[in-house]
């Protein structure tokens, strides 16, 4: 097996880059386009598109490209797949974390994240258990064992897809990103006591749109008060070193998210990819 990252996303991370992704919908015609994309990273979005596995399953498969292959020697898509799922935080539901994984996603972004026990919950639902004792044990693994079709979409046997489907930053070798929104008051209350307490989160991204119709000011990002628990949020990330991210990146934005420390940049699905030629040229790629 190659050493190097199957996760393109982390891959970003580790050599101290921002990463670019664009929310995608479950299509096999987008699945194409976008495996061919600039970005590290793609979104499907089952938040606010329907949830459907089965088209989930058909789109991880139209993203692999047998030329990227053939000229890589990874199986693994250069554009990395990652779903947001459904289930708020409070809802505690680990199924739908389950099944995205078991379909070989490469990570988890949970929406609505206000609490401690909500964040536990989040990153031991992307985690297989472990023997009591054992290194890196918290938080205590809950996702139920069926690895197979996951195995099989990563290229790996059984045996090393459990060696590396576990979450990152908290085993380095894992290859699974956990992402957390925090998108609420409530949320940003919290933020501190969430990163010193809950080991495992790969990225917070902030939800804009959730925080600003609480704040009163719907979708207005440039408000003052967004903005202002907007900087919260990054300064409590930067505080834990955890990475922050942006979900509203576009050609107006990207120059000054960059500057404000963000190292998770997303777009709406295929929003000019030359915005991603142009961040990444200012993030010295």
């Amino acid at each position: 097996m190659s050493n190097t990252r199957l996760n393109s996303i982390i891959g970003a991370f580790e050599a101290g880059k921002p990463a670019y992704m664009a929310f995608a919908k479950l299509d096999k015609q987008t699945a194409m386009e976008m495996s061919d994309s600039p970005y590290d990273g793609i979104v499907y979005e089952m938040e606010h598109n329907p949830y459907d596995v089965s088209a989930l399953g058909d789109s991880l498969q139209y993203m692999l490209s047998r030329k990227q292959i053939a000229e890589s020697g990874s199986v693994a898509p250069r554009v990395t797949p990652i779903a947001r799922i459904p289930a708020n935080g409070i809802e505690m539901n680990q199924t739908f974390a389950k099944q995205v994984l078991d379909r070989g996603c490469y990570g988890v972004i949970w929406p609505h994240v206000a609490t401690v026990e909500q964040a536990y919950n989040a990153v031991a639902s992307c985690r297989y258990a472990r023997p009591k004792g054992a290194a890196l044990y918290e938080p205590k693994g809950v996702r139920g064992d069926g690895p197979a079709n996951a195995a099989r979409y990563w290229g790996l046997t059984m045996a090393e897809y459990y060696e590396k489907a576990d979450v990152w930053p908290l085993a380095p070798q894992g290859e699974i990103l956990v992402g957390l929104m925090c998108e609420s008051t409530q949320a940003i209350d919290n933020l501190d006591d969430i990163l010193a307490n809950v080991p495992g989160i790969g990225f917070i991204l902030i939800g804009e749109g959730d925080l600003s119709q609480e704040l009163g000011f719907p979708r207005q990002y440039e408000h003052p008060q967004v903005q202002d628990a907007m900087r919260r949020i990054v300064e409590t990330c930067r505080k834990h070193d955890v990475i922050v991210g942006n979900p509203h990146v576009t050609a107006t934005n990207h120059r000054r998210l960059l500057d404000e420390g963000y190292r998770v940049l997303l777009s709406a699905p295929k929003r000019s990819y030359g915005v991603v030629g142009q961040a990444r040229e200012l993030a010295g790629y």
